[in-house]
């Protein structure tokens, strides 16, 4: 399996106020851990590049508004939503035991134990309590990406074991 150089650690929502502030959903645990990075690679949907660097931040409900150096007004900043938020795989931490960025399971089989293959892994969605795969094959199963449902991950193998009945969604 080959590991992508840039890791997404977050998005870009829409611009907040006027003088170019911006939403930002954050895909780090602890949430705040985005922070921790000082330049971001800011990804367009064109697939382009560009570091911003943060120099305000706060919370703002479950996300955070930032306002990036360069961009002072609401239009600068609306051209930024939906961008991707993005560093290099050499920047982050490791991991610890039983522990996987996203993007490293991201597009893997999913089996159950029942030996029923459920489809890949598609995306994740943060849910509420914790991150949720989506996993998409004959239809999609929204799994919880916990302990308790993850039973064994091969990235070398490109497999993922799941306690998770084939007709429970």
């Amino acid at each position: 399996m080959r590991e992508s150089e840039w890791i997404e650690l977050g998005r870009v929502g829409s611009p907040f106020g006027i003088e170019g502030g911006l939403h930002i959903e954050s895909f780090t645990e602890p949430a705040e851990a985005l922070f921790e990075y000082e330049v971001w690679s800011v990804r367009a949907a064109t697939g382009q590049r560009v570091d911003r660097r943060v120099v305000e931040a706060r919370p703002q409900g479950k996300r955070f508004v930032v306002f990036f150096e360069e961009i002072g007004d609401r239009d600068a900043a609306a051209k930024l939503t939906g961008a991707m938020i993005e560093v290099r795989r050499s920047e982050l931490p490791p991991t610890g035991e039983r522990e996987y960025y996203h993007a490293d399971l991201i597009g893997l089989r999913v089996t159950n134990l029942e030996g029923i293959e459920l489809g890949s892994v598609r995306h994740f969605v943060n849910g509420t309590v914790q991150p949720v795969m989506l996993i998409k094959g004959a239809r999609e199963h929204l799994v919880p990406a916990v302990p308790q449902h993850l039973k064994k991950v091969d990235l070398s193998a490109g497999t993922i074991l799941v306690d998770w009945p084939d007709e429970f969604d």
